[in-house]
């Protein structure tokens, strides 16, 4: 289906996962401003800084799909955020017109709408409410998207990944994990859907404490395995009462809502 898929961000955590997956199904293509390691037999790996423009454009030259996981994952400075999550997502977006890709898959982030309420059960349809720059950043790819979408027919899936990790590790996590396996299974199908159109998608695992409903993507066949809810034993274990006030609370994006949200370093 597809000649060669581009996959940024690969020397990150979930790239590192997605990599050798992604390799045995088509030819792959693996950029990084960091190191990516040694190559797979038939995969190329690219060494590009996302905000450097004409490395991204010969970067996305000759794919026709782009998995685009390359951006500061936590919050940090807005000089930062701007180079390398919104210059470069613009970036990449371009490089993929000129190269006509069939596809962009971006991975945005449940921070891009982190000021909805938890309880709120919110759907695709639910506008951006993003809780720091990270966020912003994450909606302003979801904006550009559905542009791109909408202008040239790029095909396109934003998805608002929430905690993606091989175990969940807090108790809000019981409600936004995405398992590793799952995000594996999210990815490929939005590759491989008949039809994708522009799409928002939540990245979760089958959780019993969900905060977000995929109902209305169910044409994508997403159907997470895994759910959260057989680690709540150990990890509710000592838990504390929650205060339904706190902003860590209230608001499905945790302490990125508080005034003090985790900060990148560099």
């Amino acid at each position: 289906m597809y000649k060669r898929i581009l996959l940024t961000g690969a020397a990150g955590m979930l790239g590192q996962y997605l990599r050798p997956h992604l390799h045995k199904r088509w030819p792959l293509r693996s950029c990084d401003v960091k190191p990516v390691g040694k190559p797979m037999k038939g995969e190329e790996v690219v060494t590009c800084d996302l905000s450097d423009r004409a490395a991204v454009f010969k970067a996305t030259r000759g794919c026709d799909a782009v998995l685009h996981f390359g951006a500061i994952s936590i919050e940090s400075d807005f000089d930062q955020i701007l180079q390398a999550n919104i210059v470069g997502t613009y970036n990449v977006f371009e490089g993929a017109r000129r190269a006509r890709a069939k596809r962009v898959i971006h991975a945005s982030s449940n921070h891009a709408v982190g000021y909805h309420l938890r309880d709120a059960f919110i759907d695709s349809d639910a506008q951006p409410r993003p809780d720091t720059y990270y966020g912003v950043s994450k909606s302003f790819g979801e904006s550009l998207g559905s542009m791109y979408w909408s202008k040239y027919g790029i095909e396109h899936a934003s998805l608002r990944i929430g905690t993606c990790r091989a175990e969940p590790i807090d108790r809000r996590s019981l409600s936004t994990w995405l398992s590793l396996p799952d995000l594996l299974q999210l990815v490929v199908r939005c590759l491989e859907a008949e039809r994708l159109g522009y799409a928002i998608v939540y990245g979760q695992s089958n959780n019993d404490r969900a905060l977000w409903d995929n109902g209305k993507v169910s044409h994508l066949g997403f159907r997470p395995q895994d759910n959260a809810e057989e680690y709540a034993d150990r990890l509710l274990k000592n838990a504390k009462p929650e205060d339904p006030e706190d902003p860590a609370v209230k608001y499905i994006g945790g302490v990125f809502c508080t005034k003090k949200p985790p900060m990148w370093k560099g």
